[in-house]
């Protein structure tokens, strides 16, 4: 999976139906004031257990919504919109913007995102294929 939009050629990603909107790995928030237009400037670690290749991005802020992760802790977080690339096709997404480092996923796509015309089989991985060696391997860490 990609974002385009971000300058990230590869992120991994991880198909969540279980949860309404999809979720970033973001670090070093900082809200910015753009003529009366509130943004948001992050950074995201696009490699697992890495912080090589660090990129940083300003957003327009979409919304701010209360959002309960899978151990029941509720936050806020802030919404941005986001154009995401899966399987060779872009789509724009809500995402969320979270701390998610001890996640073995830095983004998860949500049913919202994937109800724009995507079918998820729970009992398969890498349908749309899988990344070259060299991407898996620097994926690792390696």
């Amino acid at each position: 999976m990609s974002l385009p939009g971000l300058d990230v050629p590869w992120i991994k990603a991880k198909l969540d139906t279980g949860a309404r909107t999809s979720t970033l790995h973001a670090f070093d928030l900082r809200e910015l004031d753009r003529g009366g237009e509130v943004w948001v400037r992050f950074s995201i670690h696009p490699w697992q257990r890495s912080d090589e290749d660090a990129v940083t991005v300003d957003c327009a802020v979409h919304d701010r919504r209360a959002v309960r992760s899978s151990s029941g802790h509720a936050e806020e977080r802030i919404v941005v919109l986001m154009d995401l690339e899966l399987v060779g096709r872009k789509v724009t997404a809500e995402v969320t913007l979270s701390r998610r480092d001890e996640m073995g996923f830095r983004m998860l796509v949500g049913r919202e995102a994937l109800r724009q015309g995507f079918v998820v089989d729970s009992g398969r991985s890498y349908l749309g294929g899988r990344p070259t060696l060299a991407v898996r391997r620097r994926n690792r860490g390696r």
